[in-house]
Order: structure tokens, then C-alpha cells, then sequence
């Protein structure tokens, strides 16, 4: 699977994890990847089963179920100005979120792989030190496309 829709922001001002997170699924939507009901189940899942998506010190990965309005492959990425709690015991604040959309299962599960890997060989960081949006860009593309999923 190629990830053709994405999309970054930086320095977004937000005052809570839930505008956070509405920031980045409207991404997901303008890409034309998901819904504004995915959006909203996005945070319904923090709120019903709590702050499990965040996943590293700083790093939350929002997503939702692809039956919850998921229409295409797609990733967004926003950097925070002020980082904001999820209530996570040991990885907040959340500076930087990435959101993906998915239209099925397997599409879901070869993204979040492809995520996995990229996180595990520092693309948080790569994120974090980009100087401009098209340079976020550039290295989302580059660590989805060069990290194949078996």
C-alpha cells in the first residue's frame, strides 16, 4: 500500500488533547481520508478506554475504526506550539500527533505497521526537527515508502 495522502502542520495552537485531536482529523478530512464522524470517534476512544494512544514520551497516534468513517489511506501530522495532557502517567505532554485514516482492515493494520517501524527508527524525532511542513512531508513519505511491512 502507498500512502499518497498526507498532510502537516506546525507550531498548532491548541488548549487541550481533544483540540489536538480535532486539529489533526481535520486533516485527515480536508486529504479527503475520513469523515468528521472518524474524527469524533477518534476522541471518544481517549475518552471511553483512555489515553492508550499515546504511545511514547510526547507521541500520540490517533486513529478510529475504518468503519467509523475511514475512506482512504491517509496520515497527518501536527506539531504542537504548547504541548497539551492526554492524561498518560508517564508519557505526557503530547507535542506531536500523528492521525491516520484507513478504508479497511487490512489497509489499517499495513499503516500502523508502516508506523511502528518509521517510530522505532526515529521519525518522531525527524518530525520533531523539521523546519517547515513540506519538510515534515518529505520525511513522512520517506519513512512509509522505505519501510516495507512482511
Amino acid at each position: 500500500m502507498v500512502v499518497q495522502r498526507l498532510a502537516a502542520r506546525r507550531a498548532v495552537q491548541v488548549e487541550n488533547w481533544e483540540e489536538a485531536a480535532r486539529a489533526a482529523g481535520a486533516l485527515l478530512v480536508e486529504l479527503g481520508c475520513a469523515t468528521p464522524n472518524y474524527v469524533e470517534r477518534m476522541s471518544a476512544l481517549v475518552r471511553e478506554q483512555g489515553p492508550y494512544m499515546v504511545l511514547a514520551p510526547g507521541l500520540a497516534l490517533l486513529h478510529a475504526r475504518p468503519e467509523d468513517g475511514g475512506l482512504a489511506p491517509g496520515l497527518a501530522v501536527i506539531t504542537l506550539a504548547q504541548p497539551v495532557s492526554f492524561g498518560h502517567p508517564e508519557n505526557d505532554p503530547v507535542d506531536l500527533i500523528l492521525a491516520f485514516a484507513s478504508p479497511n482492515a487490512q489497509d489499517h493494520l499495513d499503516l500502523l505497521a508502516r508506523l511502528a517501524r518509521a517510530l522505532q527508527n526515529g521519525l518522531d524525532l525527524q518530525l520533531r526537527q523539521s523546519e517547515s511542513e513540506s519538510e515534515m512531508l518529505e520525511r513522512l513519505h520517506t519513512a512509509l515508502e522505505s519501510h516495507v511491512c512482511f
